[in-house]
């Protein structure tokens, strides 16, 4: 029986499985047992409890891949206080932000950012910053943490306005784990995974946790290399892993290898797989992609299974055990089955609520169901397709256009490496469609248009277009569409004919 807490999972693979191999840091080559784990988290909770840290406390960790992240976030659930990831790219407005908003007491951090977070402090409720070095000895005290103890207060990326904080109860991270585990794709001690993301966001959290529920290997990258993705899934003869956002596109644009197909992965899971890319991507490695939903704020929620894999459909999959998913129309009634409408869910293990913050709890709660501002349809047997984001649907003279699916249609053409678009207001048409190009060859905004007049009806061809050298992305890897307007490259509109 997988537990609720995250302490008791973390003992619990210790008596399972002392010996085997919870997880291999890839780029230091460090490895720790199950009991490993077990003995440092336990030796860090009694350093961290020297420091008078208390249940209910929040301690901000800024670390990149590295084992000391895994272990005091562990180490913290086991003492009933709560983890604040701070994203190592952020500076320090943003960086303030979450210190100041989270209320941390202490911030722990590798040396390479203390003297960031020490000039931040005194705006915040920080009372000290230092590295896990510094961590004192003290003895483990061993506490109850039921499963709806907050462990984390985790930012969302925060593609528009300030990151917002969702307090995660202990009941999250093992309702997830345990649907890994117990439903598709069965996750085992015989698996091994793969985490290439930052541990400051979720997915290598319950990378940690899906592994410590099912006896499973973690192998922990550094970060994402598409250049390198591939070897590194031979090398550690990963079974199993999960990408995101623009990895998969990212991983298909690398060049044909003879070894593609030379490995031992026996399903990958994703989130928001390329329509249009995921039978391509099926053929090149010759194992099946299946489609996931989830959010910060919920966890685990939909997911595709073998007997619904249908590559390229749309469908996100059904909802999981612990999950209920409804259509419903602007009222939270639902809608016809087949016809599009919001996303909502509700069920076991979700986030409390955003910390610090009841009105945006109450919206986003509101009918007894949370509202994930995503629109999809659900067919009679109950699979979900996804349509697109509620803000991000166009509205152009009448015609509602979807931004993804526009996105989609631009990275069919070959000299696209990356796409994202957007509505700009227009006096005439309410809104006109932007379009931002990543060029992975030679190509014209009036070829691209051409070329999407053969894929997309009239009024979903962009007007606007511009050339840039990348996009700026969250750190989940999707595309941060609230900071496209800050890209100052020219501007094409195809109506005039000329560069703005």
């Amino acid at each position: 029986m997988i537990p609720d807490d995250l302490a008791a999972l973390v003992r619990r693979a210790a008596h399972r499985w002392p010996d085997r191999t919870a997880w291999v840091f890839d780029e230091t080559g460090d490895r720790f047992t199950f009991a490993d784990v077990d003995r440092e988290t336990d030796r860090l909770a009694g350093g961290l409890a020297a420091m008078n840290t208390r249940p209910g406390d929040r301690v901000a960790v800024m670390l990149r891949n590295e084992p000391a992240f895994p272990l005091l976030w562990l180490a913290l659930a086991k003492l009933g206080a709560t983890l604040v990831p701070v994203n190592t790219n952020y500076r320090e407005l943003d960086g303030a932000h979450v210190l100041r908003h989270s209320g941390a007491r202490f911030a722990i951090a590798a040396p390479e950012f203390t003297a960031l977070l020490t000039r931040i402090a005194p705006e915040t409720t920080l009372e000290r910053v230092l590295t896990p070095h510094e961590i004192p000895t003290g003895a483990a005290p061993h506490r109850e943490t039921p499963g709806e103890t907050p462990t984390n207060i985790q930012y969302t990326s925060g593609t528009t306005g300030a990151p917002k904080g969702c307090v995660l109860p202990h009941r999250y991270w093992t309702t997830l784990a345990r649907s890994l585990v117990d439903e598709f794709p069965n996750l085992n001690e015989d698996d091994r995974i793969l985490t290439a993301q930052p541990f400051h966001y979720i997915d290598p959290q319950w990378n940690v946790a899906a592994g410590l529920a099912a006896g499973a290997t973690l192998i922990v990258l550094d970060r994402f290399h598409p250049s390198t993705f591939w070897a590194k899934v031979r090398e550690h003869e990963i079974t199993w892993f999960y990408c995101l956002g623009l990895m998969p596109t990212l991983l298909l644009r690398q060049p044909a290898d003879p070894d593609d197909r030379n490995h031992h992965v026996r399903s990958v899971m994703a989130s928001a797989i390329p329509r249009d890319l995921h039978t391509e991507l099926e053929n090149r490695w010759g194992v099946p992609w299946y489609e996931a939903f989830g959010m910060t704020e919920t966890g685990g929620d939909i997911r595709d299974n073998p007997d619904d894999h249908r590559p390229g459909s749309g469908r996100i999959g059904r909802p999981l055990r612990d999950r209920e998913a409804m259509i419903a129309d602007g009222s939270g009634r639902p809608v016809p089955r087949g016809e599009t409408g919001e996303l909502l869910l509700r069920g076991v293990g979700l986030m409390h609520g955003y910390h610090d913050d009841p009105e945006a709890t109450e919206r986003a709660f509101r009918h007894g169901w949370f509202h994930t501002g995503d629109l999809a349809t659900m067919d009679a047997e109950g699979r979900i397709s996804y349509v697109g984001r509620t803000k991000d649907m166009i509205r152009r003279s009448g015609e509602n256009v979807s931004a993804d699916e526009v996105e989609r249609a631009l990275l069919l053409h070959p000299a696209v490496e990356l796409a994202a678009v957007t509505a700009v207001p227009d006096d005439l048409r309410g809104e006109e469609i932007k379009a931002f190009i990543v060029a992975a060859g030679e190509t014209t905004a009036d070829e691209l248009a051409a070329f999407c007049e053969t894929q997309l009806a009239y009024f979903k061809v962009p007007r606007y277009w511009t050339f840039t050298a990348d996009l700026p992305r969250t750190p989940s890897e999707r595309i941060a569409k609230g900071r496209l307007a800050a890209i100052d490259d020219p501007v094409y509109d195809r109506t005039a004919q000329a560069w703005l």
